[in-house]
């Protein structure tokens, strides 16, 4: 996989700006298949910044109603939490 299949998207939440802005924690929507030293490459290579420590974590879909009252689920995902050495930031995000 290319870099550009690992990370598709960051996410913005309350959360993840207040780990960006204090903690430099970056967390990242990714392909489900991507391990860690996968994740560390890809934004070191997108970003130019040093990896210190990748966090990844399955997370499940929710129950969701859909049009006539027929439950079903949104789609289940993987995020991962990219931690920078000290000093190093992502511009942009």
């Amino acid at each position: 996989m290319n870099p550009y299949e690992i990370i598709k998207r960051p996410v913005v939440t309350e959360k993840s700006t207040y780990a960006q802005n204090k903690l430099g924690r970056y967390t990242f929507e990714v392909h489900t298949a991507a391990t860690k030293t996968q994740i560390k490459d890809a934004v070191e290579t997108l970003f130019k910044v040093k990896v210190a420590a990748v966090n990844t974590m399955n997370c499940r879909g929710k129950l969701r109603r859909m049009r006539v009252g027929i439950p079903g689920t949104t789609p289940a995902w993987k995020k991962a939490i990219v931690k920078l050495i000290a000093g190093q930031k992502i511009e942009g995000m």
